[in-house]
Parts: C-alpha cells; sequence; structure tokens
C-alpha cells in the first residue's frame, strides 16, 4: 500500500503531508487565541528574508526628552486675517478706503497699490504680557498669557490649494506625507485602539485639494490620516457587515494569524500578510472602543457648557474640541480639527463681505478654542499637548475689489499661535510692517520671517523628535518633512 495518491486527484499531496499541514493550521489556530500578537510578529520577515516585521505604528523612543506627547492642530481653513485677529495694525484705521503704494501677490495676481481696508473691530490689551486682541476673540484673549504669537509666518504660495499642501505637508506639491503622518512615523502610537492620526473636518464639507490634506504620501497607508465624526458613526465603513459579528471578526483574525505563522515561516515574504493583520486587528479594535471615545454624554454638564454645546453657533465645534480632548487623553498622537470648508463664504476665505465671514467663523470658534485651552490646563494635559492655531495664509491689507471690504490671500505675512507642551505663554514673536502686508526682518539683512517649515521644525521639536534627523527613504533620497537644507525650530518661543 502506497500513501501517494493520483496528483489530478489529491492536489499532488501526500497523506502526510495533508495531515500536517491540517495539523499545524489548526493548532496555529487554537494557539493564535492563547498568544499575544507580538508572538506572531516575531515570526514575521521582510523580503530579505532576516529582517523581522515591526509593527509599523508601534510606539518609538524621540531623539531626546520631549516637552509633548501630542498635537491638536486647529485649521482655520480659508486664511483669517491677521490684521483683524492678532496683528494689530493701529495705522490701518485712519488709511480706511484710501489707495495707497503697498505691494500685494494673492489670488487678483501682483499689484503695486491698493485700496485700504481698515479693520472692522476694535482691539484691546489681555493678560499681564498686555497681549492686543481684537473683540473677534474675547475668549481666547483670556488665555494669551498661555500663548505664544508667531506673526511673521510666511509660505510660498498664495493660492488656497498648494498653500494648504504646504501648510500640512510641508510642499506645495501632492505626493508628500502630512504632518500628522511624519509625527506617527516617527514616534508611532500609544494607543493600540484608535488611529494615531485623526482628522474632524466642518459640517459644510472638507477643504480644497480634499485627502491629500491628511494624506501620508510615499509612505504606507498605515500613517496616514482617519477621519473621525463627533456625530453618528465616528469612522465611517467600519462596522461589520450585519451577518458578521465581532466574534467572527475575531475568528477570521485567529485564523490570518495562523496562517502567517504555519511552518514558523520557513518560506516566503510574511511581512505584507503581517501589516494586513496589523490593519484588521486596529479595525477590530476602533469597532470596540471608538463609540466610547466618542460618546460625550460621559462629560459632565458644566464641561458640555464650557465648550458651548448648549449653543447652536458653538455646539459643532466644541464637540470636536471636546473630542479632540478625549483623544488626547487616550494617547492619540496627532489630531487636526477644520474649521471652515468647501469654498467661499463657507470658510475664512473672506474676498466680499469680511465682518460678515469673520464675525460668522470667529463666533462658532471662539469659546470652544478657550474652553479646550482651560480644559486641557485644569486637568494638567496642556503641558503635554500642544496646541496650533492658524490657517495656510492671511488677508492682504488692501481690498481685492473696487468695492467692498474683501481682502485677499497673504503669504507674505501672517500670524499664527501656539500654546502647551514646550512652548512659552504670553510671549510675541516676529512682525509684519506697519499695514500688516508682508514679514520684516528684526535685524537688517537677515531673512524676513518664519517660513512653514519652521513651524514644523518647531511642533517636531516640542514632541522631541530633530527634524533634520527624521527622514524616510524614498525615490533614492533620504526625504525630510523641513526639505534638505538645515531648519531651526522658532526658539524664541520654545519653553
Amino acid at each position: 500500500m502506497t500513501d501517494r495518491h493520483d496528483r489530478a486527484g489529491f492536489c499532488g499531496r501526500t497523506r502526510r503531508e495533508f495531515f500536517w499541514e491540517a495539523g499545524a493550521s489548526f493548532t496555529g489556530l487554537a494557539l493564535s487565541g492563547l498568544l499575544d500578537g507580538g508572538f506572531f510578529a516575531r515570526q514575521s520577515r521582510a523580503a530579505d528574508g532576516v529582517t523581522p516585521f515591526a509593527n509599523p505604528l508601534a510606539a518609538k523612543p524621540p531623539h531626546f526628552a520631549p516637552k509633548a506627547k501630542s498635537v491638536i492642530f486647529l485649521f482655520m481653513y480659508g486664511g483669517p486675517s491677521h490684521v483683524d485677529t492678532f496683528d494689530y495694525k493701529p495705522k490701518l484705521y485712519g488709511l480706511d478706503g484710501q489707495t495707497i503704494e503697498v505691494k500685494t501677490k494673492g489670488r487678483g495676481g501682483e499689484k503695486s497699490q491698493g485700496r485700504v481696508v481698515g479693520p472692522k473691530w476694535d482691539f484691546h490689551p489681555h493678560g499681564e504680557c498686555g497681549k492686543m486682541v481684537s473683540t473677534l476673540f474675547p475668549h481666547v484673549a483670556k488665555h494669551v498669557d498661555r500663548i505664544a504669537f508667531l506673526h511673521s509666518m510666511t509660505a510660498d504660495s498664495p493660492i488656497h490649494g498648494s498653500a494648504m499642501l504646504q501648510m500640512n505637508s510641508g510642499k506645495i506639491q501632492s505626493g508628500a506625507p502630512c504632518l500628522g503622518s511624519w509625527v506617527n512615523y516617527g514616534l508611532g502610537s500609544v494607543n493600540e485602539n484608535l488611529p494615531g492620526f485623526v482628522v474632524m473636518l466642518d459640517p459644510t464639507g472638507g477643504p480644497i485639494s480634499g485627502a491629500k490634506n491628511w494624506s501620508s504620501g510615499y509612505m504606507p497607508a498605515t500613517y496616514q490620516g482617519t477621519l473621525l465624526r463627533s456625530k453618528g458613526a465616528p469612522i465611517l465603513d467600519l462596522a461589520p457587515p450585519a451577518d458578521m459579528s465581532l466574534e467572527s471578526q475575531r475568528a477570521l483574525l485567529d485564523a490570518l494569524r495562523a496562517e502567517n505563522t504555519a511552518h514558523l515561516l520557513p518560506r516566503g515574504d510574511k511581512s505584507e500578510l503581517a501589516a494586513r493583520i496589523a490593519s484588521y486587528e486596529l479595525a477590530w479594535k476602533m469597532q470596540e472602543h471608538a463609540p466610547e471615545a466618542v460618546d460625550l454624554s460621559r462629560e459632565t454638564a458644566e464641561t458640555q457648557a464650557l465648550y458651548g454645546l448648549d449653543n447652536p453657533r458653538t455646539a459643532d465645534f466644541g464637540r470636536r474640541c471636546l473630542l479632540a480632548r478625549r483623544l488626547v487623553e487616550r494617547g492619540v498622537r496627532f489630531i487636526q480639527l477644520y474649521s471652515g470648508g468647501a469654498h467661499n463664504d463657507d470658510n475664512w476665505d473672506a474676498h466680499g463681505d469680511l465682518k460678515k465671514n469673520h464675525d460668522f467663523h470667529a463666533g462658532n470658534t471662539d469659546r470652544p478654542i478657550a474652553a479646550l485651552l482651560e480644559d486641557l490646563a485644569r486637568s494638567g494635559l496642556l503641558d503635554e499637548t500642544l496646541v496650533v492655531w492658524g490657517g495656510e495664509f492671511g488677508r492682504q491689507p488692501t481690498a481685492e475689489y473696487a468695492e467692498g471690504t474683501g481682502r485677499d490671500h497673504n503669504a507674505f505675512g501672517f500670524t499664527m499661535w501656539m500654546a502647551g507642551g514646550g512652548i512659552k505663554g504670553g510671549v510675541s514673536v516676529g512682525e509684519t510692517d506697519e499695514l500688516g502686508s508682508a514679514a520684516i526682518a528684526p535685524i537688517e539683512g537677515e531673512k524676513p520671517g518664519f517660513h512653514v517649515k519652521r513651524l514644523h521644525a518647531t511642533v517636531l521639536h516640542c514632541l522631541g523628535i530633530d527634524p533634520n534627523r527624521l527622514s524616510y527613504f524614498f525615490g533614492g533620497l533620504d526625504q525630510k518633512l523641513v526639505g534638505v537644507e538645515h531648519v531651526a525650530p522658532i526658539r524664541e518661543v520654545l519653553a
């Protein structure tokens, strides 16, 4: 009697091969329920057959001791006017309506003169530092002693799409990983149940260029941002099919793990399968943990009122700010909130009626942002959470059109601010000219302004990452968020 059967009738396997393979698979399935996922990852190898597989989101040590562990980026899409918010320019009031000589470059092209639009709100000093803030932000103004204002930010493009890409990825072209992707690549995630990079959009829609603004670019998709909703299903397309329970998904994961460890992986490259298992595992865990993370009913009535959840004007952005605090508590590394979406007056892009536009968007966000700073501070989280506020650029001191109060885009000088982990409070650094049209150098001969790259370098530095060492090999080069030239953080604001 022979143990070999006809190849066509038995797939070319002997009885011994059949029982050996079946036994290994079934016992591997059972074993997967007893051992942690790290055991299986240790059995995997990269394509070279030598390099062990590593979870791409496993927590990694920083280059040096960090001041911040997480980042909340409050993105004011459309470009808020710095001269109407935090960059006080008293000369503009007296020039309102006059045509003056001033070089500008925006959506309307390059111009050498323009009609001045005087600020439409008053400014008053606040805090021990005496910071001048417009009446647009009465609640944020109470926290100026916690904030560092950057008054001479510069970018390379005055056009929304490319300027947003640069603010998010460091480059005006598509295809580069975003800041949140770099943070997760460099540090990994300390929460295995939630994404490491979360994005929350305005209810009017996403910004121009869409998902490119939270893409992982040439990095693996593991590092891209995950859209999270503050109402309804927190993450779309996450729920399992109606006929597939969580227990069934658990069994599927166990089967995949067993496949990955069959024969102790003596041949073939299993790294892709291991990465797929890690993705399934995260999705399975998010189904269980994401609903709890966005359940704001667990917050006290006082906290909900603090964020303005009881007011229709502030409820949406307040809900997202409160959710950002809850995500930081749970170890999410990078969170980005968008104020404004779609086009025109659905965001801060005030080309027509400046007062109507900014009254609306500042009124939606002022109270929730102040609440976020207060809530983080009273819980001690502000010391380890970096909060960033700003848009892709600012606005010009002059009008774009012959009539109206709208301002054109200004990438030559605008304001952003930072607060929290690693940042001095109550300081203002950088300066624009007396009209707010462009950044000026503090010392003659120096390059004026703080380029977007320096903002990114400052964020990485606060997280304990050397921006000039963090790299990802792609296209034959060690790619960096800040580019190939050395970029220093803005040390004037570092605590």
